[in-house]
């Protein structure tokens, strides 16, 4: 089972692909978490990485597409995967569908979790990963970016019929009973 999870940050993607991954299996795959690592690390990508998200801008879409890519072709892929933070923008979804027809595979389902924006600010202030752009000035940045850049992918997935809109609002649990029940 192949799964985008879809949503602005602060929507609760990483929290419910964990409990994904848990429940059928496959593994979670977020870009964020790469990055993350990369920063982390001092790779080259992560500096350039983080040069990037401390202007509050997104990575390149051929930057995060070929990371998606390699990190895809990998066996433990081979029976689904769960992606969270990929595709961020139509060119990035158009080439994401570009590599499933090539590899002779498909999305199952597009899960949008929707939450107002206070919600979001709110969340993202507190879990304090200590991010360089968790500020509200640089969040309600971010906020504008995924509207403008990313809020059209769900409308390109809609078009293929594959978008399933869960409220975000709620427990973790009654958050994920839901995705489950349109997964099934």
């Amino acid at each position: 089972m192949n799964i985008i999870l879809f949503g602005p940050p602060g929507a609760g993607k990483g929290t419910q692909a964990k409990k994904l991954q848990d429940e059928y299996n496959i593994p979670h795959l977020s870009t964020g978490d790469i990055f993350r690592a990369a920063i982390k690390n001092k790779t080259p990508l992560g500096v350039k990485v983080k040069s990037i998200l401390d202007s509050g801008e997104l990575v390149p879409d051929e930057t995060v597409v070929d990371l998606v890519a390699d990190e895809l072709k990998k066996e433990k892929y081979k029976d689904g995967y769960i992606l969270d933070g990929f595709p961020r923008t139509v060119v990035q979804a158009k080439a994401f569908d570009e590599f499933l027809n090539e590899n002779d595979d498909e999305l199952d389902a597009f899960i949008s979790l929707t939450v107002p924006e206070e919600e979001l600010i709110k969340r993202i202030l507190s879990r304090g990963e200590d991010r360089s752009d968790d500020t509200e000035e640089k969040i309600k940045t971010r906020l504008e970016v995924y509207r403008e850049e990313t809020q059209p992918v769900m409308n390109y997935y809609e078009k293929q019929g594959k978008v399933q809109k869960i409220d975000g609002l709620g427990s973790i649990d009654e958050i994920f009973n839901g995705i489950k029940e349109v997964l099934n």
